[in-house]
């Protein structure tokens, strides 16, 4: 073995490694290798008239494995121990191994020991090798590996059959269309083909190895049912029985090569006889083709337009793009033909080739030429035309162009000139209008260069004879006609524009004079209307004259008023002037003010209206507010009299309370004689009264001249009464308590005295710090105890808390308390007054027994 085939065994056994540690992890695989290899290996043995049962167990010894390799290598290996003991076995399968390795094959993994143990997994990946080495790897197609040879094989041999797309050893082969390929390629009349179908796996797996069996003298390898059983068949079982059928055709490729050489020389000639008549013939049709193109390319007459011209070329086009490459390609191959014959007839040491007459392939090269000659003069022609009618075409259709630019601009120009709109138009519409227009004759000056191109080109196209020189000239003088009329629309309507505008500017300054003096007089009209319907409330006579004084100043105002509203109306009577002069369109009303003089006039008219309105409101407040003030006066002068007539009385009844002339009787007698006066009084009060209720009528709220309500007035009568009542009720209870009680007229004065000279603010009253101060004058001292004091005020008659002693219940409480207690501590009991010594709250024993 060379180092070539060394190296290429060393590089596919390579990836073997990985076989080793994991083959016999799908069991489907293990199956599928274990028949394989069987029959694989008996196939060989049979030719030593032996064969193997169970592949672990049969090679263990190392006999068997050894006359394998005799067999396939057709070499003799060393003399075999015959012993039965393990080490004669381990010795038979190291020189087998041994063997194995000479020939250039690296074992990985593969002990001697593993084989004599019968390891199934050692034992398939040794016999895999064998098969690697010795039915696949001089396999090569196209210096390909062994694997990739024997792939490339099957690929190009079912290459024509359908339905077969042999891409790898494993699922390419299930459906059993590629073995049944390969027997038809090479023997098709062991298999019809046509038949097979492949969705049947099995039919078409079992077919293809029975007949490989029977006819082939292939082994058969595999189950159809474990093929098509397993979601991917084992690789190297596929592998093993498809070198069987390279090996088996291998040999009837070599006879059929032979017969194909035989084949090869009489298809040679007449090949050769073929190319000499295809040669005639094509140099013919050559001939005849340059013949009739030849006067066409010399054809020199002019066209007048430019399409006709471009008709022409695109012709030309045709010719060079459709109609001449196949005879360019036809002279290519002509000369590539006549080649090849002169070769090969001299390969087969047969005379020249000799073309007819005329027709050799000097005469096509001289023709050829010519017609070139022709080609380029026609070319040449055509693009100077072309090139001519193109600056015609190009001149025309820059006419049309900027003609077209020019007319498109000019559409609707004239209607826009003669348009009006400016006579319904305000100022500012005016000034707008202007700036446009402006800018409008800033375009009509820049169109000016394109109208004077216009007529330049239409003047060159008129030298150089342009066929459609006609519509060109009429084209041209219309569009110089109207760009004379635009010019002088153009000047016409800023003539307009601006007569317009003038006669706006002064109406718009008469609008804004009227605006400023018709806003300050609508503003004195309307507050002159809100003050003359103002509604006045006054009290008194000073503000009625005040408002009445106010009102004949405001009357002194209106002829002045009148004045400028009539010079306001003046100005608008202007501005009517100018537009019925000038026929002026006014498209609006005044834009700095909303007030029409028919405003103007309707407020003035108003405020005639409501000065006499204001003069009668006036006059009648006026009156009313005098009858008022004699009301006043009235009330005030009665007022003035009965009340201090009342505060005198009641200081009058307080001195006769406090006072201590004569007896009780007399200071009954007396109250009750100031008791009748007050009675008396009351018609006074009535009448009063009746004033009042006038004074309320006329809604009367203030009186200057009195400082006396009717409040105050009724308050102190009801207060007088009842003092001057109370005031007799006291003295006569005062006597009666005397006359029961027996209390001397000396002992109620006394009382009297103390009572009033604590009632400091002549109230009548008596707090609890005033009560005791009195109670201590009389000789009575209750102490510093808050609680005496407290049950000491509970035990006057009339008091609870909250309130104060009054005089009555002073005298009448004190009366009783002597009258009970005769014994008891003060001025008219003991000679020295009773301090109480304890608390008072529920308690009899103390100088106020109740």
């Amino acid at each position: 073995m060379d180092h070539y085939d060394s190296q290429q065994t060393n590089d596919y056994m390579q990836p073997e490694e990985d076989w080793d540690r994991d083959l016999l992890l799908d069991p489907a695989w293990e199956k599928q290798q274990r028949k394989t290899f069987t029959a694989w290996c008996n196939s060989h043995l049979r030719k030593a008239g032996t064969q193997i049962e169970n592949i672990e167990e049969d090679f263990r010894d190392g006999l068997k494995l050894m006359l394998l390799l005799e067999v396939i290598s057709g070499e003799r290996l060393a003399k075999p121990e015959r012993g039965k003991m393990r080490v004669h076995k381990i010795s038979n399968v190291n020189k087998a191994l041994d063997f194995i390795a000479s020939k250039g094959v690296k074992l990985v993994s593969i002990g001697a020991e593993e084989i004599v143990d019968g390891n199934v997994k050692m034992t398939l990946g040794m016999i895999w090798t064998i098969i690697l080495r010795f039915a696949i790897q001089d396999i090569s197609v196209e210096e390909t590996s062994a694997k990739e040879g024997l792939l490339l094989w099957c690929q190009r041999k079912t290459a024509p059959y359908k339905n077969v797309n042999i891409q790898n050893f494993h699922i390419s082969w299930k459906d059993g269309l590629g073995f049944c390929a390969l027997i038809h390629r090479h023997r098709p009349e062991l298999i019809d083909y046509g038949k097979l179908r492949k969705d049947d796996p099995l039919t078409n797996l079992n077919t293809a190895f029975d007949v490989a069996e029977k006819y082939l003298d292939i082994p058969k390898m595999l189950d159809a049912e474990d093929i098509v059983g397993t979601a991917r068949p084992d690789e190297k079982a596929i592998m093993t029985y498809v070198s069987s059928f390279y090996h088996a055709f291998s040999g009837a490729q070599k006879a059929e090569t032979a017969a194909n050489r035989i084949c090869k020389v009489l298809a040679v000639n007449q090949e050769n006889e073929q190319l000499m008549e295809d040669y005639e013939k094509l140099a013919s049709d050559l001939l005849e083709w340059i013949r009739r193109t030849i006067p066409w390319l010399e054809n020199r007459a002019p066209e007048n337009t430019m399409h006709a011209m471009q008709q022409k070329l695109e012709d030309f086009r045709d010719y060079r793009r459709l109609h001449k490459p196949p005879k360019v390609q036809e002279k290519c191959q002509l000369e590539i033909n006549f080649n090849t014959l002169q070769t090969k007839l001299r390969l087969s040491n047969r005379p020249a080739f000799m073309p007819s007459e005329g027709r050799m392939v000097s005469d096509i090269n001289n023709a050829w030429g010519c017609l070139e000659q022709a080609e380029k003069g026609y070319e040449e022609w055509l693009l100077n035309e072309i090139r001519r009618l193109e600056r015609l075409d190009h001149l025309a259709e820059k006419f049309r162009q900027k003609a077209s630019i020019h007319e498109a601009w000019t559409d609707g120009k004239e209607a826009m000139l003669r348009q009006k709109d400016y006579e319904t138009a305000t100022l500012s519409e005016i000034k707008a209008l202007l700036k446009k227009h402006e800018a409008f004759e800033s375009d009509l000056a820049a169109h000016q260069d394109r109208v004077e191109q216009i007529a330049a080109i239409a003047q060159e196209l008129n030298e150089l004879d342009y066929y459609d020189s006609p519509s060109v000239n009429a084209r041209c003088q219309k569009i110089c006609d109207q760009w004379d009329n635009l010019g002088a629309l153009t000047q016409k309507r800023r003539e307009a524009l601006e007569r317009t505008e003038k006669l706006l500017e002064t109406i718009d300054q008469l609008y804004l004079e009227y605006a400023k003096r018709a806003a300050p007089f609508n503003n004195w009209m309307e507050g002159a209307m809100e003050d003359l319907q103002d509604t006045f409330i006054v009290h008194t006579i000073e503000e009625i004259q005040g408002l009445t004084t106010a009102h004949e100043q405001f009357k002194a105002t209106l002829p002045d008023a009148d004045k400028e509203r009539l010079a306001i109306l003046g100005i608008h009577n202007e501005v009517s002037k100018i537009v019925q002069t000038y026929h002026v369109n006014m498209a609006g009303t005044n834009p700095y003010t909303t007030i029409t003089p028919q405003e103007i006039n309707g407020k003035w008219d108003h405020v005639r209206q409501l000065v006499p309105r204001r003069d009668q409101a006036l006059t009648e407040e006026h009156a009313r507010q005098q009858h008022n003030e004699r009301l006043r006066k009235q009330f005030a002068a009665q007022a003035n009299v009965i009340g201090p007539w009342i505060q005198t009385k009641m200081e009058e009844i307080g001195r006769i309370s406090i006072e201590m002339h004569g007896t009780l009787e007399d200071q009954l007698s007396h109250l009750r004689q100031y008791e009748k006066s007050i009675v008396n009084y009351k018609p006074k009060i009535d009448q009063l009264e009746g004033d009042h209720q006038l004074i309320q009528e006329a809604l009367i709220f203030d009186n200057k001249h009195t400082n006396y309500t009717m409040e105050h007035i009724r308050v102190g009568w009801e207060q007088l009464l009842t003092t001057i009542a109370r005031t007799i009720n006291e003295v006569e209870n005062q006597i009666l308590t005397r006359d029961a009680k027996g209390i001397s007229q000396e002992q109620m004065n006394e009382f009297r005295a103390s009572f009033n000279h604590f009632d400091r603010d002549h109230s009548g009253t008596l707090g609890p710090e005033e009560f005791k101060a009195c109670l201590i004058s009389l000789g009575y001292d209750i102490g510093n105890d808050p609680q005496v004091l407290a049950s000491c005020m509970e035990h006057t008659q009339g008091w609870h808390p909250g309130r104060e002693i009054t005089r009555f219940s002073f005298f009448f409480s004190l009366s009783v308390w002597i009258s009970l207690s005769p014994l008891s501590c003060g001025p008219w009991g003991s000679s020295s007054p009773t301090v109480p010594t304890g608390p008072m709250s529920g308690s009899s024993s103390h100088c106020f027994n109740l």
